[in-house]
């Protein structure tokens, strides 16, 4: 995990500077991708209500003048059913052998289960410190809070690990969690220019855009079938009194034609709702004008074959 060139490297801007990353890891769906969203300030990992958002190990770069902290957002630790599950699983739990400091979250608002118990486990056996952060804790009751932490200290039982709550959609505990996280670091110089939220290529960063209007606007079996690649970047310079704009290339994978089908919708009205919402983000990321066309393709059982999930980037190790 580290940067490409030493040309990245900043000086320390004071002697007791700290820096390291800061591996998230979790269940699916506690909230991981939008806590790492509130923490930068800026929207770097893709959300949804759907469990297994993320698939790919997404960096995002939080720099303060008295540290610089790379969270890495990792897949959700649960029990794969296909061959890409289990590649997801494997990247989220190598990667917490690769980092300075872990934040285990978990979700306030409901009482611990076996997954829980699952990760708390693995965790105990590294010697990494590790921090916990109980997420939606404003969902909880006031007067179901201290019933709640009670359930949270059994499952942490003789960890000593340091609880923090917090909530991600408001912000709550979220200055505290990141001084705290910040102090766990160790001594060193800024990784990456203080400027840089993530180190994630565009070409990822709009594919997972698409992938997450998918997300939002699919149901039942389609948003985890569904893969992006994105085949074209194209700027296009202004031209009379056409401003210039870029052109966006991409194919939404499928492993069934009924998927294909409902992505696609009457008319093409789901495909044209999704290309709209991933136009405006994408118009945000990039801070210009976007065209963006998606083609749909099915590629029967893609998750299960190591020659297509190499092809999109789910290779194993690291991704």
């Amino acid at each position: 995990m580290n940067p490409q060139t030493e040309s990245m490297v900043q000086p320390p801007v004071r002697d007791d500077y700290r820096s390291g990353f800061i591996a998230l890891i979790g269940r699916p769906n506690v909230g991981k991708s939008t806590l790492l969203n509130k923490l930068v300030g800026e929207k770097v990992a893709i959300t949804s209500p759907v469990a297994q958002t993320t698939r790919n190990r997404l960096r995002a770069i939080l720099t303060t003048e008295e540290s610089q902290m790379v969270l890495v957002d990792t897949p959700g630790i649960h029990k794969p059913h296909h061959l890409l599950g289990e590649r997801l699983v494997h990247s989220a739990r190598s990667a917490i052998g690769e980092v300075d400091l872990v934040l285990l979250l978990l979700e306030g608002c409901e009482r611990p289960g076996r997954g829980d118990a699952f990760i708390v486990n693995l965790l105990k056996q590294q010697s990494l410190p590790v921090l916990v952060a109980l997420n939606k804790w404003d969902l909880v009751a006031a007067d179901q809070q201290d019933q709640a932490a009670a359930s949270y200290d059994e499952l942490l039982a003789e960890t000593h690990w340091p609880v923090h709550r917090c909530s991600a959609i408001s912000g709550d505990g979220c200055r505290e969690l990141s001084a705290v996280m910040a102090e766990q670091l160790p001594l060193g110089p800024q990784l990456y220019p203080p400027d840089m939220v993530t180190d994630q290529p565009e070409r990822v960063l709009l594919g997972e855009l698409i992938r997450e209007q998918v997300l939002l606007h699919t149901r039942e079996e389609v948003p985890h079938s569904v893969a992006v690649t994105i085949d074209r970047v194209e700027d296009i310079p202004p031209k009379g009194k056409n401003p210039g704009r870029t052109a966006v290339l991409a194919t939404v994978l499928v492993e069934r034609k009924s998927q294909k089908g409902i992505l696609i919708g009457k008319g093409g009205a789901m495909l044209k709702t999704i290309g709209q919402g991933a136009r405006l983000q994408m118009q945000t990321l990039i801070d210009g004008s976007v065209y963006l066309e998606l083609f749909v393709k099915v590629v029967p059982d893609w998750r299960s074959k190591p020659h297509r999930l190499a092809e999109l980037g789910y290779g194993g190790g690291d991704f």
